[in-house]
């Protein structure tokens, strides 16, 4: 009797691990980052004109933010561009892993900038023309107010909705599935807005009341937050890099239905993110008989939707199969 043939693509793993609303996420980033420098160069004019250190470090902000939601941007490109390119061993998810790192990075330098150059500032004060600088600063703040809507409908909500109680365990587990890129642009445009507020509050101060050092102490303050907002970003995006376990909850309960389901050993473990909403798993399990490691496979993708490349082996114990006789 002839052999029938198979297909045996049925069989080969897909390596596409893109966030979902990847094409929404980036076009709205390239919206942004084109909004952004639009402004910037009116800021940037405006602050010079004006003699507003505030309002000028503003406008540095948004030079270089606006290079930062480019360069998100364009990793969006990127990882779409290469999806399917077999160069990349587990897909191009972590293109927007990358930006965020870079952008992270940006953010600190930036933090020491302004913090310098408002030190500076509050140690040789100079005339700030107060009404002008704070219509500049409040048209800006709309901007990055706008901007900061469209990048934050995503921002935080890239892991799976679940159904049903095994999905929505699994999505209570599968909740470190942020993108990353998106946080990055999304910090960017923060950064912005706040240092628009203190810029706006300290404006207001020198006009008002004539505290001068207001316009350099807001400048100290958004320092300080844009540099946390940046240690923080630095170190979610380089755990990624790094392919280090970053969901210790969902590393535990994979661990524990292997184990307790199927009475076998776990010797050998790797849970890692490829992207956003996806993550890779290998698992090598030690037990006194072969086990199904298809059935193991299936059942923890069911529970958990953000495993999307599974890989199972096991091996048998020749003294646990002894000691079962």
């Amino acid at each position: 009797m002839p052999a029938v043939p198979h297909d045996h693509n049925d069989f080969v793993q897909t390596h596409v691990f893109l966030g979902r609303g990847h094409a929404r996420a980036e076009s709205r980033a390239k919206w942004v980052a084109v909004l952004t420098f639009a402004f910037m160069l009116v800021e940037v004019a405006a602050g010079l004109w004006t003699g507003s250190m505030a309002l000028l470090a503003d406008g540095i902000h948004m030079a270089t933010h606006a290079g930062a939601l480019g360069l998100a941007a364009f990793s969006y490109f990127l990882a779409r561009r290469y999806a399917t390119d077999a160069r990349f061993s587990f897909g191009s998810g972590k293109f927007g892993d990358l930006a965020a790192f870079t952008n992270a990075v940006l953010l600190g330098v930036l933090a020491l900038i302004v913090a310098a150059q408002s030190l500076h500032r509050l140690l040789e004060p100079a005339n700030v023309a107060y009404g002008d600088a704070m219509l500049v600063a409040l048209i800006g703040l709309g901007i990055n107010l706008v901007s900061a809507v469209l990048l934050h409908e995503r921002h935080d909500h890239g892991h799976e909705h679940g159904h049903g109680h095994e999905r929505g365990h699994a999505h209570a587990l599968d909740g470190h599935d942020h993108d990353l890129n998106l946080r990055g642009a999304y910090l960017h445009v923060l950064a912005d807005a706040l240092t628009s507020v203190l810029a706006l509050a300290a404006l207001g101060a020198g006009l008002y009341f004539g505290i001068g050092w207001a316009d350099s102490l807001a400048g100290i303050a958004g320092a300080i937050m844009i540099g946390l907002w940046s240690v923080g970003l630095l170190r979610d995006s380089a755990l990624v890099l790094l392919d280090a376990e970053d969901d210790p909850g969902l590393a535990a309960a994979i661990k524990g239905e292997v184990e307790r389901e199927f009475a076998l050993t776990i010797c050998d473990f790797h849970l890692w993110r490829l992207g956003p909403g996806h993550r890779g798993l290998i698992v090598s399990l030690v037990g006194a008989t072969p086990a199904d490691t298809e059935t193991v496979k299936q059942r923890l993708i069911a529970r958990h939707p953000s495993l999307s490349h599974v890989t199972v082996e096991t091996v048998v114990c020749p003294a646990c199969a002894a000691g079962k006789q």
